[in-house]
């Protein structure tokens, strides 16, 4: 049995050496055959130097050099690809997720589980990461059928299985936690530690989780377009009572001057209307265009695997 360890990277020059050294020690210590895929998500620090001469100096890690900044996902679905191991392990790479918890996700598979992740005793996040924890849990309970008991965080454990199917998905926005559970077949939580981080901030901002919940809904749902179908229902109807009105009146009061402000409201709300249904489509448009054009969601600068 082979594990595989995919860990994206991005500015963590000062702490991801440690998560390396405690990922090989865990492995090591339960005499686990492993490798661990690093992947530098374009990071704009030292990051690459300290993971590459890692790879260099050990045939058992990869690193892997990214193009340019693609984001968590893009940088996961670069690792799936690469990776060799009957399971495969997501994790962070600044030590909040402690590489020994690994045991926990290991233990919970044996019992039948083709995908485990790691349900925190206490998060050690931010307020604001917090709030879009549960709005991007809710769009997964719609999208993805999410069970309510089941919670998702980016510590978890795929049998090869998943992993194959994810790595087919063709999309250029692909988003990892919800094609996990879509591809499996028995989910599952087990409890694990959540550490404080301990080296810089957290590089998952407000627009990040924004940008997450807009992929979300423009790529695996439907929903926004369905919402503004129901408002131009909504404003379609009210215009055509709004206009009967008008003409009554017009045909038993006669018509006056007086009318210009609510003409030029009216036009002014409708005509708004328009250009943000028309503006949702064209969203639309422009993520289906790409999602046909075959194009790959990220470009790799370099490799360094001694083993190949």
């Amino acid at each position: 049995m082979k594990y595989s360890v995919v860990i994206p990277v991005y500015n963590s020059e000062r702490i991801v050496g440690e998560t390396i050294a405690r990922t090989r020690a865990f492995f090591e210590s339960k005499k686990l055959d492993f490798e661990i895929i690093l992947v530098n998500d374009a990071s704009p620090d030292g990051s690459w130097k300290v993971i590459s001469d890692a790879a260099r100096a050990d045939p058992r890690i990869k690193a892997v050099n990214l193009l340019r900044n693609y984001g968590q996902h893009n940088a996961n679905l670069c690792g799936f690809r690469l990776a060799s191991g009957d399971w495969l392990v997501t994790m962070d790479d600044d030590l909040q997720n402690p590489p020994e918890e690994i045991a926990h996700l290991i233990g919970k598979a044996a019992e039948g589980h083709d995908l485990v992740i790691g349900r925190f005793r206490s998060k050690m996040h931010a307020g604001y990461r917090r709030l879009g924890t549960r709005v991007i849990n809710w769009l997964n309970a719609r999208i993805f059928d999410k069970p309510d008991d089941l919670v998702l965080s980016n510590f978890r454990l795929l049998h090869r299985d998943v992993v194959k199917r994810i790595c087919e998905y063709q999309s250029p926005f692909p988003y990892i936690p919800g094609l996990a559970l879509r591809f499996s077949g028995s989910p599952a939580n087990v409890e694990v530690d959540h550490q404080p981080r301990r080296v810089g901030s957290s590089n998952y901002n407000f627009l990040r989780i924004a940008k997450l919940v807009a992929t979300l809904l423009f790529n695996y749902s439907s929903f926004p377009l369905r919402l503004v179908m129901g408002l131009g229902l909504v404003v379609s109807l009210l215009s055509f009572v709004i206009g009967v009105a008008y003409l009554v009146r017009g045909l038993f009061h006669g018509s006056a001057v007086q009318g210009w402000t609510t003409l030029v409201v009216l036009l002014s709300f409708f005509n708004g209307m328009l250009m943000l249904m028309v503006g949702m489509l064209g969203e639309y448009m422009v993520r289906l265009m790409s999602q046909t054009s075959g194009s790959t969601p990220y470009q790799i600068r370099e490799i360094v695997d001694r083993a190949r």
